[in-house]
């Protein structure tokens, strides 16, 4: 499959660009209220249909999903079209029956779990062993920038040619010969976390990015949708760990079940907390 770009669009042809536009306005017009107070819901069309376009969207995660479908089994949204449109990206693609998985999840009975984290497991591993084709470093699905919110000073990163440049961009460029035996003794850790960017790093993984039980769907005790792709891309190995085990607020309880479908990095995580003590996220 050949790499696309940042910026082509998916079956953009004029007349479902229009009635996608069209749509996307009359239903987002009827949720105002929520909207202005959500911008970052999707507008569910019907039972089968679904309008992604909130100030975050990318034609990247469009090319993540088709990606994703292409190369795995993992059950993800298929993308009808993507198209940019004055300065916003619309994406309209299927809308999966399903429940999150973090509604109930405290309630279910070890076995159900099990079960859930079972599939969990066998989709993590699928990701792992897609090949990066031509990508050799850090970047998104169609090899541009990636997005992630969390991570400081600005939302899109990239892309870069090795991950140690990642790294480096991470630390704002700092090296460990930037500080004097002085300074380090006031900042315990960061030599740590400077030698564990500059290890050799073996080739980059696919990766979600966001692997909270809020992006998971289920029916029952199968899962049957892994959805928001926007902060997919070609990661250092141990990313999906500590993105995932960083869950968003309401999700606390994930971090419990993390371990157990992802495989653990105890070392990554700790460096992880080092780097956001001192050059912070969100």
């Amino acid at each position: 499959m050949a790499t696309p770009t940042e910026s082509t669009p998916i079956n953009a042809g004029f007349l479902i660009k229009v009635w996608v536009r069209f749509v996307y306005k009359v239903l987002s017009q009827r949720q105002v209220r929520r909207w202005r107070k959500d911008p970052g819901r999707v507008i569910f069309v019907s039972s089968k249909l679904c309008i992604k376009a909130t100030p975050f969207t990318r034609l990247a995660e469009a090319h993540a999903m088709r990606f994703i479908s292409q190369n795995t089994s993992i059950p993800v949204p298929k993308v009808y079209s993507a198209f940019e449109h004055k300065g916003r990206t619309f994406i309209l693609m299927e809308r999966i029956e399903g429940e999150m998985l973090s509604s109930g999840w405290v309630q279910r009975p070890d076995t159900s779990k099990a079960r859930i984290l079972s599939q969990l497991k066998a989709i993590t591993e699928q990701l792992r062993e897609i090949p990066p084709q031509d990508i050799r470093g850090v970047a998104d699905v169609t090899g541009g920038p990636v997005y992630d919110q969390r991570l400081p000073k600005k939302d899109l990163w990239g892309p870069f040619p090795t991950i140690d440049a990642f790294h480096k961009e991470l630390r704002f460029g700092h090296e460990i010969e930037d500080f004097n035996e002085h300074q380090l003794s006031h900042l315990p850790g960061l030599p740590d976390l400077v030698a564990f960017h500059r290890q050799p790093w073996p080739r980059p993984a696919f990766t979600h990015g966001d692997l909270s039980s809020l992006n998971i769907l289920v029916r029952g005790d199968d899962v049957v949708g892994i959805i928001d792709w926007e902060t997919a891309g070609w990661m250092p190995p141990y990313w999906e760990y500590t993105s995932a085990w960083h869950v968003n607020p309401q999700n606390m309880f994930w971090q419990e079940e993390i371990d157990k479908f992802i495989t653990p990095h105890p070392q990554a995580l700790e460096m992880e907390i080092i780097r956001r003590k001192y050059y912070g996220d969100f």
